[in-house]
């Protein structure tokens, strides 16, 4: 950093913050040409492009990630010499924080908790991607990512958040009309299966029903765990959940609730941005309200 001028260095902090060249502008009370020359001079210096133009505005690079958290550093501590005491990051939390999650952990189990993170970084944007796929870390797609498996390659890191357990529900309604299997081998007997589509299926993880009984293929079939979970729960048939979501639905049923299934969440973060405040915060959340909530990942 020697030989940058601070100020410029504020405008880079400004610019990622705000996502777009005007808004930083605003922020520092100075003209959005002043704002981009100081940026070109800071990038000059450096040598390296520091963000991209996108219809939406600037986005970072890669050098522009790794300038960051260096970055943010000093405002941290500029900001505790300030103050006379050590630096709040979550005080200094701002711009955007994309999660990619699947479907049903994203919207049953961390969407839950999401009020808590935003009242502890009221400056930071959160999106929370849930839904049937991932977006990719290595594209700079997303920040985190909650996987269903370890990555096998790519610049990421990866750790394992936790085990979940997976069973057979069904509505009240249909065990009225259907009858209650009393083995796996009973669901090969004119009851109606509920799961994914085999051709849509966007990781392998997603295979339950062989486990439980070699030959079940599901008749009501779809890309959706929470369109799957609303089948079963209108009675149209029995159907593998999360326990998380499925103990969390007083008008579903267990069905043979001693046979369970194990998978597995996976955190994953870019190698070049999980120093990032905002990403460790991001992190060191997910983790906290995965190993204070881990009895409805793995009920009992």
């Amino acid at each position: 950093m020697q030989g940058m001028d601070w100020s410029d260095l504020q405008v880079f902090l400004a610019i990622a913050r705000a996502g777009q060249m005007g808004r930083a502008g605003a922020a520092l009370g100075v003209d959005p040409t002043t704002t981009s020359r100081r940026l070109r001079r800071l990038e000059a210096a450096l040598g390296e492009t520091l963000f991209e133009q996108t219809r939406e505005g600037q986005v970072l690079t890669e050098a522009g990630e790794r300038l960051l958290a260096k970055v943010e550093a000093m405002a941290q501590a500029a900001t505790a010499i300030r103050e006379g005491g050590p630096a709040s990051a979550s005080g200094l939390l701002s711009g955007t924080l994309r999660i990619s999650a699947s479907e049903g952990f994203g919207s049953w189990f961390l969407a839950a908790h999401v009020p808590d993170f935003v009242r502890a970084h009221p400056a930071l944007t959160l999106d929370l991607v849930a839904n049937s796929g991932f977006l990719s870390l290595s594209k700079r797609e997303a920040d985190i990512a909650v996987m269903l498996s370890r990555p096998k390659a790519g610049p990421v890191i990866a750790r394992k958040l936790s085990d979940y357990s997976l069973r057979l529900y069904a509505g009240q309604a249909y065990l009225d009309h259907a009858g209650a299997p009393h083995s796996p081998a009973d669901l090969l007997k004119g009851h109606s299966l509920v799961g994914y589509i085999p051709d849509l299926l966007y990781a392998p993880e997603l295979r339950y029903l062989d486990e439980l009984q070699t030959g079940l293929a599901p008749a009501l079939r779809s890309s959706s765990i929470n369109a799957q979970h609303h089948l079963i729960a209108a009675g149209a048939g029995i159907g593998v959940l999360p326990c998380f979501m499925g103990d969390a639905d007083p008008a579903l049923v267990p069905v043979l609730p001693e046979r369970r299934i194990t998978r597995s969440f996976w955190l994953v973060t870019h190698k070049d941005t999980h120093q990032l405040a905002r990403v460790r915060a991001g992190r060191d959340w997910i983790l906290g309200v995965v190993q204070r909530h881990r009895g409805q990942l793995l009920p009992e």
